[in-house]
């Protein structure tokens, strides 16, 4: 996440880029059979809410998962009869997503159990016409650094990569001159949008498998998957982490022989990341055969969403049946671990950010219990940030037996050895230019890149497959004796963990591009 970006500060990426920033489960094992036809992908239902129904609230969204034996026409009416309107209507994994302006249209919804099993608002303040985990602003690159770097380029580099520690620390320079990927391989980016007219994104840009699901409807018109016009740079910078092309123009990607497409879930203007809008994400994905998603974000508004509290239970489950749908139809999941500083593996910890779209409401949360969307689900990969001397980046968050792997990200602190001495992550940015942003959210792509090497060297290859390879063939770092903190001054490294193998700041290790292609 890159705070604004990957964890954002508090929103919505987990990037944390130069001036300000971007950044980011549960077990769901359940999975309904629903008997009866729903609205397809992407339909809208047309019924009109009931007439006796309170219409005198704030319009909000709301998802409803229905439970194993419940119709999806016999969930509908209900929405109707409580004075809802279904947006759209997953059948296959049991969700319903619907809109009203009745007070108690949750609490009417769950009352009826041989129906739902959960039902919750997605939002605490009323639908507008949104953001990411990155730490800071993002970095402009100037034409000097640009020139320095240019002319430190050796033959077969790209321009700007001399700048690129990053590519260099997983090896994935080294990797390339085996294999940069297959073309069959294609990389969702759940994110802010993509600008696929950048000149090193254009050549791997599959337009058929991206879209717009602001809203919780895939629209796929030309262009939707774009970033607004006064949006984020967040989900472009992302992209060309994992597939900017190798053409002579700016800078690689860790996989620049595979498709990078595009699936907008950011509201306009907040660049928050809604329920109703990542689910389409999910499930767009799924349908479309892509391979890999990178989620550098967390769901809002909650930082951590608890299976107490009955709106952000039914989050958690409509997100975990989608993430699963997904991963059964073949698509790996990686996900920024936030740029909170926090031990996601502790027994309680402080969030004073949610609701972050109305008033937040400070309260202490148990993380196995109230989980953050959607790097704590199973079957993702979740992934913390390090700088160029192997250090954790001074804003990741940790864990043990949580983060997975760690991979990039970025830390001002930890400064390389480039023509540039910049020890943020140099990527693609909207209008064909390039920037510099840390954060969680850029770490992950790094892991989505070399997951879809992977996913080209083994083409048969399961999610699960996948994911083993990424931990095993990861450079094992051992906990660290000091650490950067985010005033740039070296303290003790008190808070890492190591047992299993693993370690709480790096999980089983910092991933490898090189041993993904031999």
């Amino acid at each position: 996440m890159d705070q604004l970006g990957s964890r954002a500060p508090k929103k919505r990426s987990r990037a944390l880029a130069v001036p300000v920033g971007l950044a980011l489960t549960a077990s769901l094992a359940f999975l309904p059979v629903v008997s009866a036809s729903a609205a397809p992908l992407g339909t809208t239902a047309d019924a009109a809410p009931a007439s006796k129904a309170d219409t005198s609230g704030p319009k909000l969204s709301y998802v409803a998962n229905l439970n194993a034996y419940a119709t999806m026409k016999a969930a509908k009416k209900a929405v109707e009869r409580a004075g809802g309107t279904v947006v759209t209507a997953y059948e296959q994994i049991g969700v319903a997503v619907a809109h009203s302006q009745n007070p108690d249209f949750a609490k009417q919804l769950r009352a009826q159990r041989g129906l739902f099993v959960s039902v919750g608002a997605t939002r605490t303040a009323p639908m507008t016409a949104a953001r990411t985990t990155d730490e800071g602003a993002t970095q402009q690159l100037s034409a000097a650094d640009a020139a320095k770097a240019a002319a430190a380029a050796q033959e077969g580099q790209e321009p700007l990569e001399p700048n690129q520690w990053d590519l260099r620390t997983i090896k994935a320079d080294k990797a390339h001159k085996i294999n940069d990927g297959s073309r069959n391989v294609t990389v969702g980016i759940i994110d802010t949008g993509v600008d696929d007219t950048h000149p090193d994104l254009a050549p791997n840009f599959s337009k058929g498998q991206s879209a717009n699901c602001v809203g919780g409807v895939a629209d796929t018109t030309e262009g939707a998957w774009r970033p607004y016009a006064d949006g984020s740079d967040h989900g472009t910078h992302v992209a060309g982490t994992i597939g900017a092309a190798r053409n002579g123009i700016g800078v690689s990607g860790v996989a620049p022989g595979v498709k990078i497409a595009a699936i907008k879930v950011s509201e306009p203007g907040t660049s928050l990341f809604y329920t109703e809008a990542v689910v389409c994400g999910f499930m767009f994905a799924a349908e479309k055969g892509i391979e890999v998603t990178n989620n550098s974000y967390y769901v809002d508004p909650y930082l951590f969403n608890c299976k107490t509290d009955d709106d952000q239970k039914a989050l958690v489950e409509a997100i975990g049946r989608a993430t699963k749908y997904a991963e059964r139809k073949g698509t790996l999941h990686i996900a920024s671990a936030g740029n909170s500083d926090q031990d996601l593996a502790a027994d309680s910890l402080v969030d004073d950010t949610s609701p972050n779209d109305t008033t937040p409401v400070p309260r202490t949360i148990d993380p196995k219990v109230c989980l953050d969307l959607p790097t704590q689900l199973p079957g993702v990969v979740t992934v913390s940030a390090t700088g160029d001397k192997g250090l954790r980046s001074y804003y990741s968050s940790y864990g043990l037996g949580v983060v997975d792997v760690a991979a990039p990200g970025g830390d001002k602190w930890q400064v390389p050895d480039t023509p540039d001495a910049n020890g943020r992550v140099l990527s693609t940015v909207p209008g064909g230019g390039y920037g510099y942003k840390q954060g969680t959210s850029m770490a992950a792509p790094h892991v989505a890149g070399v997951a879809a090497l992977l996913k080209s060297a083994h083409p048969s290859a399961t999610p699960s497959q996948l994911q083993a390879m990424l931990k095993a063939q990861s450079t094992k770092a051992a906990c660290p004796t000091r650490i950067y903190n985010a005033a740039g001054t070296l303290v003790d490294a008190t808070t890492c963990a190591s047992k299993w193998g693993q370690t709480g700041y790096y999980g089983y290790g910092v991933i490898d591009a090189l041993k993904a292609v031999k």
